[in-house]
Protein backbone atom coordinates (compact mmCIF):
# COMPACT_ATOMS: atom_id res chain seq x y z
CA UNK A 1 0.00 0.00 0.00
CA UNK A 2 1.69 3.16 -1.29
CA UNK A 3 1.35 6.21 0.67
CA UNK A 4 -0.70 9.08 -0.17
CA UNK A 5 1.14 12.44 -1.65
CA UNK A 6 0.66 15.30 0.36
CA UNK A 7 0.33 19.06 -0.84
CA UNK A 8 0.32 17.94 -4.35
CA UNK A 9 0.13 20.97 -6.73
CA UNK A 10 -2.43 21.31 -9.78
CA UNK A 11 -0.11 21.94 -12.58
CA UNK A 12 0.04 20.63 -16.08
CA UNK A 13 3.04 18.20 -15.64
CA UNK A 14 0.29 15.93 -13.52
CA UNK A 15 -1.45 15.91 -17.04
CA UNK A 16 1.26 13.78 -19.04
CA UNK A 17 0.33 10.95 -20.84
CA UNK A 18 -0.03 8.33 -20.36
CA UNK A 19 -1.03 9.21 -16.48
CA UNK A 20 0.64 11.85 -14.04
CA UNK A 21 3.54 11.40 -12.66
CA UNK A 22 4.51 10.95 -9.25
CA UNK A 23 2.25 8.78 -6.22
CA UNK A 24 -0.90 7.38 -6.46
CA UNK A 25 -3.45 5.27 -9.19
CA UNK A 26 -2.45 9.01 -11.65
CA UNK A 27 1.08 8.16 -11.23
CA UNK A 28 3.10 7.05 -14.30
CA UNK A 29 4.78 4.50 -12.04
CA UNK A 30 1.53 2.89 -11.02
CA UNK A 31 -0.18 3.37 -13.95
CA UNK A 32 2.95 1.08 -15.62
CA UNK A 33 2.52 -1.71 -13.28
CA UNK A 34 -1.62 -1.43 -13.62
CA UNK A 35 -1.43 -1.66 -17.57
CA UNK A 36 1.51 -4.24 -18.09
CA UNK A 37 -0.56 -6.47 -15.10
CA UNK A 38 -3.78 -6.35 -17.27
CA UNK A 39 -1.42 -7.38 -20.33
CA UNK A 40 -0.08 -10.26 -17.86
CA UNK A 41 3.22 -8.93 -18.82
CA UNK A 42 5.92 -7.89 -16.31
CA UNK A 43 7.78 -4.46 -16.21
CA UNK A 44 11.04 -4.20 -18.04
CA UNK A 45 13.26 -1.62 -15.74
CA UNK A 46 16.64 -0.07 -17.78
CA UNK A 47 19.02 1.53 -15.97
CA UNK A 48 21.41 3.86 -18.31
CA UNK A 49 24.25 6.20 -16.68
CA UNK A 50 23.29 10.07 -17.46
CA UNK A 51 26.10 12.06 -19.12
CA UNK A 52 27.71 8.70 -20.46
CA UNK A 53 29.50 9.44 -22.52
CA UNK A 54 27.11 12.65 -23.24
CA UNK A 55 23.78 14.11 -21.74
CA UNK A 56 23.03 14.69 -25.79
CA UNK A 57 23.49 10.96 -25.77
CA UNK A 58 21.96 10.02 -23.09
CA UNK A 59 18.81 11.51 -24.64
CA UNK A 60 18.71 9.68 -27.71
CA UNK A 61 19.75 6.32 -26.05
CA UNK A 62 16.64 7.12 -23.67
CA UNK A 63 14.09 7.57 -26.61
CA UNK A 64 15.91 4.22 -28.15
CA UNK A 65 15.23 2.15 -24.98
CA UNK A 66 11.11 3.05 -24.50
CA UNK A 67 11.03 2.17 -28.95
CA UNK A 68 12.43 -1.15 -27.45
CA UNK A 69 10.66 -1.60 -24.83
CA UNK A 70 12.03 -0.48 -21.74
CA UNK A 71 9.40 0.14 -19.47
CA UNK A 72 10.59 2.50 -17.15
CA UNK A 73 13.95 4.04 -17.19
CA UNK A 74 16.35 4.93 -13.98
CA UNK A 75 18.91 7.15 -15.07
CA UNK A 76 21.97 6.92 -12.67
CA UNK A 77 23.24 10.23 -11.51
CA UNK A 78 27.45 10.09 -11.36
CA UNK A 79 29.01 9.88 -8.25
CA UNK A 80 32.57 9.81 -7.32
CA UNK A 81 32.52 6.92 -4.64
CA UNK A 82 28.80 4.85 -5.96
CA UNK A 83 29.82 2.54 -2.91
CA UNK A 84 26.81 -0.04 -4.61
CA UNK A 85 27.92 0.41 -7.65
CA UNK A 86 30.56 -2.36 -9.77
CA UNK A 87 33.30 -1.50 -12.09
CA UNK A 88 31.18 -0.96 -15.14
CA UNK A 89 28.74 1.89 -13.28
CA UNK A 90 31.93 3.18 -11.78
CA UNK A 91 33.73 3.80 -15.00
CA UNK A 92 30.21 5.22 -15.96
CA UNK A 93 30.17 7.75 -13.81
CA UNK A 94 33.66 8.92 -14.50
CA UNK A 95 33.00 9.34 -17.98
CA UNK A 96 29.79 10.91 -16.84
CA UNK A 97 32.05 13.41 -14.35
CA UNK A 98 34.58 14.52 -16.94
CA UNK A 99 32.02 14.73 -19.39
CA UNK A 100 30.74 18.12 -16.94
CA UNK A 101 27.68 15.48 -15.92
CA UNK A 102 25.84 17.57 -12.77
CA UNK A 103 22.54 17.06 -11.81
CA UNK A 104 20.93 20.21 -12.61
CA UNK A 105 22.12 19.25 -16.34
CA UNK A 106 20.21 16.00 -15.67
CA UNK A 107 16.70 17.56 -14.84
CA UNK A 108 17.83 19.77 -17.90
CA UNK A 109 17.44 16.40 -19.99
CA UNK A 110 14.83 14.98 -18.05
CA UNK A 111 12.50 18.42 -19.19
CA UNK A 112 13.41 17.80 -22.74
CA UNK A 113 12.69 13.72 -23.09
CA UNK A 114 9.23 14.74 -21.09
CA UNK A 115 8.50 16.66 -24.02
CA UNK A 116 9.39 13.64 -25.91
CA UNK A 117 8.43 10.41 -23.91
CA UNK A 118 5.90 9.66 -21.54
CA UNK A 119 7.91 6.72 -19.93
CA UNK A 120 8.42 6.44 -16.41
CA UNK A 121 11.68 8.25 -15.35
CA UNK A 122 13.38 7.52 -11.85
CA UNK A 123 16.82 8.94 -10.76
CA UNK A 124 19.08 6.57 -9.21
CA UNK A 125 21.42 8.74 -7.13
CA UNK A 126 23.42 9.11 -3.82
CA UNK A 127 22.41 10.92 -0.73
CA UNK A 128 25.32 13.50 -0.84
CA UNK A 129 24.24 14.54 -4.10
CA UNK A 130 20.80 15.61 -2.79
CA UNK A 131 21.85 16.84 0.16
CA UNK A 132 24.26 19.30 -1.54
CA UNK A 133 21.41 20.54 -4.16
CA UNK A 134 18.81 21.25 -0.84
CA UNK A 135 16.44 18.12 -0.48
CA UNK A 136 13.40 20.48 -1.03
CA UNK A 137 14.84 22.65 -3.93
CA UNK A 138 15.81 18.88 -5.44
CA UNK A 139 12.73 18.09 -5.13
CA UNK A 140 10.90 20.43 -6.59
CA UNK A 141 13.18 21.15 -9.47
CA UNK A 142 13.36 17.26 -10.53
CA UNK A 143 8.92 17.58 -9.93
CA UNK A 144 9.12 20.22 -12.30
CA UNK A 145 11.36 18.43 -15.31
CA UNK A 146 9.41 15.30 -14.93
CA UNK A 147 11.39 13.04 -12.66
CA UNK A 148 8.88 10.24 -11.22
CA UNK A 149 10.38 9.13 -8.65
CA UNK A 150 14.11 8.67 -6.98
CA UNK A 151 16.57 5.87 -5.77
CA UNK A 152 18.92 6.66 -2.95
CA UNK A 153 20.55 3.25 -2.14
CA UNK A 154 22.74 4.87 0.35
CA UNK A 155 19.87 6.50 2.48
CA UNK A 156 18.28 4.33 4.93
CA UNK A 157 14.08 4.53 5.83
CA UNK A 158 14.44 5.17 9.09
CA UNK A 159 16.75 8.37 8.15
CA UNK A 160 14.77 9.63 4.81
CA UNK A 161 11.66 11.42 6.68
CA UNK A 162 13.00 14.96 5.71
CA UNK A 163 13.60 13.52 1.88
CA UNK A 164 10.38 11.48 2.10
CA UNK A 165 8.17 14.72 3.02
CA UNK A 166 9.81 16.93 0.58
CA UNK A 167 9.35 14.14 -2.10
CA UNK A 168 5.66 13.41 -1.39
CA UNK A 169 4.77 17.47 -1.65
CA UNK A 170 6.15 17.39 -4.68
CA UNK A 171 4.53 13.98 -6.13
CA UNK A 172 7.51 11.79 -6.51
CA UNK A 173 7.83 8.07 -5.29
CA UNK A 174 10.77 7.71 -3.15
CA UNK A 175 12.07 3.97 -3.66
CA UNK A 176 13.48 1.71 -1.28
CA UNK A 177 15.97 -0.96 -1.26
CA UNK A 178 15.39 -4.23 0.08
CA UNK A 179 18.31 -6.63 0.57
CA UNK A 180 18.45 -10.85 0.80
CA UNK A 181 19.49 -9.96 4.83
CA UNK A 182 16.69 -8.28 5.57
CA UNK A 183 13.63 -9.91 7.40
CA UNK A 184 10.25 -9.98 8.86
CA UNK A 185 10.10 -6.48 10.91
CA UNK A 186 12.55 -4.29 8.62
CA UNK A 187 10.72 -6.45 5.50
CA UNK A 188 7.27 -5.26 6.79
CA UNK A 189 8.58 -1.37 7.41
CA UNK A 190 10.64 -0.90 4.40
CA UNK A 191 7.68 -2.72 1.93
CA UNK A 192 4.99 -0.32 3.60
CA UNK A 193 7.35 2.89 2.80
CA UNK A 194 8.57 2.58 -0.61
CA UNK A 195 6.55 3.85 -3.25
CA UNK A 196 6.44 3.10 -7.03
CA UNK A 197 7.61 -0.14 -5.94
CA UNK A 198 10.50 -2.17 -4.31
CA UNK A 199 14.04 -2.39 -5.34
CA UNK A 200 14.74 -6.05 -4.04
CA UNK A 201 18.47 -6.44 -4.45
CA UNK A 202 19.00 -10.66 -5.63
CA UNK A 203 22.41 -10.13 -4.33
CA UNK A 204 24.93 -8.60 -1.38
CA UNK A 205 27.45 -7.43 -3.75
CA UNK A 206 28.11 -4.63 -6.04
CA UNK A 207 26.16 -4.29 -9.59
CA UNK A 208 27.28 -6.08 -12.48
CA UNK A 209 27.79 -9.34 -10.56
CA UNK A 210 26.75 -12.65 -11.82
CA UNK A 211 22.82 -14.04 -10.63
CA UNK A 212 23.57 -17.29 -9.66
CA UNK A 213 20.64 -19.18 -7.96
CA UNK A 214 17.14 -17.96 -8.38
CA UNK A 215 15.58 -20.05 -6.00
CA UNK A 216 16.63 -18.20 -2.92
CA UNK A 217 15.10 -14.67 -4.68
CA UNK A 218 11.90 -16.35 -5.42
CA UNK A 219 11.67 -17.27 -1.89
CA UNK A 220 12.19 -13.78 -0.60
CA UNK A 221 9.93 -11.63 -3.15
CA UNK A 222 7.23 -14.25 -1.87
CA UNK A 223 8.02 -13.05 1.85
CA UNK A 224 7.83 -9.34 0.77
CA UNK A 225 4.36 -9.87 -0.94
CA UNK A 226 2.96 -10.70 2.99
CA UNK A 227 3.48 -7.37 3.89
CA UNK A 228 2.72 -4.97 0.55
CA UNK A 229 0.68 -4.67 -2.96
CA UNK A 230 3.28 -2.41 -3.82
CA UNK A 231 5.17 -4.43 -7.32
CA UNK A 232 8.47 -6.11 -6.17
CA UNK A 233 11.23 -5.32 -8.91
CA UNK A 234 14.54 -7.57 -8.76
CA UNK A 235 17.81 -5.80 -9.52
CA UNK A 236 21.84 -6.81 -9.78
CA UNK A 237 23.13 -10.22 -11.58
CA UNK A 238 20.65 -9.70 -14.68
CA UNK A 239 22.26 -9.60 -17.71
CA UNK A 240 20.83 -11.86 -20.18
CA UNK A 241 17.57 -12.10 -21.78
CA UNK A 242 17.62 -16.12 -20.12
CA UNK A 243 18.03 -14.22 -16.51
CA UNK A 244 15.10 -11.99 -17.11
CA UNK A 245 12.64 -14.50 -18.39
CA UNK A 246 13.32 -16.36 -15.36
CA UNK A 247 13.21 -13.60 -12.60
CA UNK A 248 10.16 -12.64 -14.37
CA UNK A 249 8.42 -15.60 -13.73
CA UNK A 250 7.95 -14.49 -9.92
CA UNK A 251 8.75 -10.59 -9.61
CA UNK A 252 6.64 -7.37 -11.45
CA UNK A 253 9.67 -5.95 -12.32
CA UNK A 254 12.98 -7.14 -13.79
CA UNK A 255 16.06 -4.23 -13.23
CA UNK A 256 19.02 -4.25 -15.81
CA UNK A 257 21.88 -2.52 -15.77
CA UNK A 258 25.42 -2.98 -15.90
CA UNK A 259 24.51 -5.03 -19.37
CA UNK A 260 23.63 -2.06 -20.95
CA UNK A 261 25.82 0.10 -19.75
CA UNK A 262 28.74 -1.98 -21.52
CA UNK A 263 27.02 -1.65 -24.45
CA UNK A 264 27.13 2.05 -24.28
CA UNK A 265 30.78 1.72 -23.37
CA UNK A 266 31.73 -0.08 -26.76
CA UNK A 267 33.30 1.05 -29.66
CA UNK A 268 30.95 2.95 -32.35
CA UNK A 269 29.35 6.23 -32.90
CA UNK A 270 25.52 7.15 -31.50
CA UNK A 271 23.40 5.25 -33.96
CA UNK A 272 25.61 1.60 -33.69
CA UNK A 273 25.20 2.41 -29.85
CA UNK A 274 21.95 3.05 -30.32
CA UNK A 275 20.85 -0.08 -32.54
CA UNK A 276 22.95 -2.10 -30.45
CA UNK A 277 20.72 -0.89 -27.41
CA UNK A 278 17.61 -1.28 -29.27
CA UNK A 279 18.25 -5.09 -30.24
CA UNK A 280 19.47 -5.79 -26.79
CA UNK A 281 16.38 -4.46 -24.90
CA UNK A 282 14.02 -5.92 -27.13
CA UNK A 283 15.63 -9.15 -26.48
CA UNK A 284 14.78 -8.34 -22.40
CA UNK A 285 11.64 -7.20 -23.25
CA UNK A 286 10.60 -10.54 -25.02
CA UNK A 287 12.01 -12.29 -21.92
CA UNK A 288 9.68 -10.82 -19.62
CA UNK A 289 6.21 -11.39 -21.76
CA UNK A 290 6.93 -15.03 -21.98
CA UNK A 291 8.01 -15.78 -18.33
Amino acid sequence: MTMPALGKRASPRHSLSPGGRGQGEGGRLHGTFQRLAQKREKALIAYIMAGDPSLEDTEAYVLQLAEAGADIIELGVPFSDPIADGPVIQAAADRALRAGTTLKKILETVRSLRRKTPVPLVLMTYYNTILKYGEAAFCRDAGNAGVDGMIVPDLPPDEADVLRAAAQAEGLDLIFLLAPTSHGKRQAAIARLSQGFIYYVSLTGITGAKLMDTRDVEKKVKEIRQYTQTPVAVGFGIATPEDAREVARFAEGVIVGSALVKIIASDGDRNVVANRLRTFTSSLKAATKTA
